[in-house]
């Protein structure tokens, strides 16, 4: 007869340094926090939220984070830990990252994304409209492009369609951003502007779709590429470095057309 063996997973102590930080204008810091009793099957946000029980019984401000889906999709869970965007675990968001990575007793530094298009609004929140107002100089297809067709009525080239997609994947993050020593979005801007000049819906505004979100990517203030790297790294999704490439041959025809 079979015995199933079961295994008593230990809980962890965990310290935390957190940046707190009451609003944009105020001077921020660090402060420590232990929390017990971490299961290393929760999340990292689980083990916030578990933090932040702890601080509310005591009558202290709860640490205050960015979280939407806990699913790896909406990219919305940005914080730096130990000085790497969204944790240690490659291709994974802070949601989706498990205490399981750490050993007990571990000493974490968790802070917010740094970049000056990212002003800190409260402890590990940070503003990221910059991102919107980039899609909204030409992210998108304004054309009628009528209505709904089989998928298989406008030609794609499989090698356009899979790298179109691959650029779709990008989720917002701005880990690409918080990476990068110069603060670069052209990373993101790029993803952006590939995914829609791959497809033939996006053809008829593909220059001025460039043009449009380069020059407000730099109106916000973020820096220029440099070719780190370290936005193709940090990136939970994988969006690779090609796409800069691609976005930069598109603002420069479009520049001198």
């Amino acid at each position: 007869m079979n015995q199933i063996m079961k295994t008593t997973v230990k809980n962890m102590k965990i310290t935390l340094h957190v940046w707190r930080q009451k609003n944009p204008k105020a001077a921020g810091s660090f402060s420590t926090y232990v929390v017990e009793d971490v299961s290393p099957d929760s999340s990292f946000l689980e083990m916030l939220d578990q933090l932040n029980e702890t601080l509310i019984e005591k009558g202290e401000e709860p640490v205050t984070f960015d979280h939407d889906c806990r699913e790896g999709i909406c990219g919305s869970c940005g914080m730096v830990v130990n000085g790497v965007p969204h944790g240690p675990k490659a291709r994974t968001t802070t949601c989706q990252l498990h205490m399981r990575e750490y050993s007990d007793g571990a000493e974490l530094w968790i802070e917010p994304w740094r970049a000056t298009a990212f002003p800190v609004l409260k402890d590990l929140l940070v503003d990221r409209s910059a991102f919107d107002r980039i899609i909204s100089a030409g992210g998108y297809v304004s054309v009628n492009t009528g209505s709904p067709r089989d998928a298989n009525e406008t030609p794609v080239q499989k090698s356009d369609a899979d790298l179109a997609f691959d650029a779709a994947t990008c989720i917002g993050c701005g880990a690409c951003v918080a990476a990068c020593p110069n603060a670069s979005a052209m990373l993101f801007t790029s993803a952006k502007i590939t995914h829609l000049g791959l497809l033939p819906q996006g053809q008829v505004e593909r220059k001025e779709r460039a043009l449009g979100m380069v020059n407000q990517m730099e109106s916000e203030g973020f820096g220029g590429c440099t070719n780190h790297g370290e936005c193709e790294a940090a990136c939970p999704k994988g969006i690779r470095m090609d796409f800069i490439a691609r976005m930069n041959r598109d603002f420069i025809s479009a520049s001198l057309s």
